[in-house]
């Protein structure tokens, strides 16, 4: 049988969804920030306009080099572009249905997303988190989504209010003490 027609590992799966992002509810937007946006856009131009042709240009090597079976540099870069396209049809198709929300135009006394709320975290201290997009969160900088549990107790909060949301550990009382709509870095 002809190894043309033949899958070099049975977990290969060009159709497969992104396995490192989250899924978008059915039926949501996919809101996200102006920086995220052009940090997507930024990591699909470099991945179109210079990580596939420079492994392109690897695997043309390597296929040149005779046999492909045991070719290790072959096999990577094959597995690589993969990895490659599977990443820019992602990345198109987050674009593609994305609702860019500048916080910045955003006037509203309640926390709503693009806000930077800054809470009393159960009464342990205080905490300043930014509500922005499924795929621009980031907890170590205090990036949440919108679809969190935190996001979701938040949104429609008001200074003053205090929420309370389920997290790994148990339920967690946050008092919403500033909400500001600004640039999100």
């Amino acid at each position: 049988m002809s190894k043309a027609f033949v899958k070099e590992n049975e977990n290969d799966d060009d159709d497969s969804p992104e396995k490192e992002a989250p899924a978008l509810p059915t039926g949501t937007k996919n809101y996200m920030t102006p920086q995220g946006e052009a940090r997507l856009r930024s990591e699909l131009h470099n991945l179109l306009n210079v990580e596939r042709p420079k492994m392109t240009e690897v695997v043309a090597w390597a296929a040149s080099n005779g046999d492909r079976s045991e070719n290790a540099d072959y096999i990577y870069g094959k597995r690589r572009l993969r990895e490659i396209d599977r990443r820019i049809r992602f990345l198109t198709k987050r674009l593609e249905i994305a609702e860019v929300v500048d916080p910045t135009s955003i006037r509203s006394e309640t926390v709503r997303f693009g806000a930077t709320v800054r809470v009393d975290w159960d009464g342990e201290g205080e905490k300043s988190f930014s509500i922005v997009g499924i795929d621009e969160t980031d907890g170590k900088v205090g990036k949440i989504s919108w679809i969190s549990p935190l996001g979701r107790a938040l949104l429609k909060a008001k200074v003053g209010d205090t929420v309370t949301f389920r997290a790994p550990k148990g339920d967690v009382d946050v008092e919403i003490l500033e909400i500001r709509f600004v640039a999100i870095e």
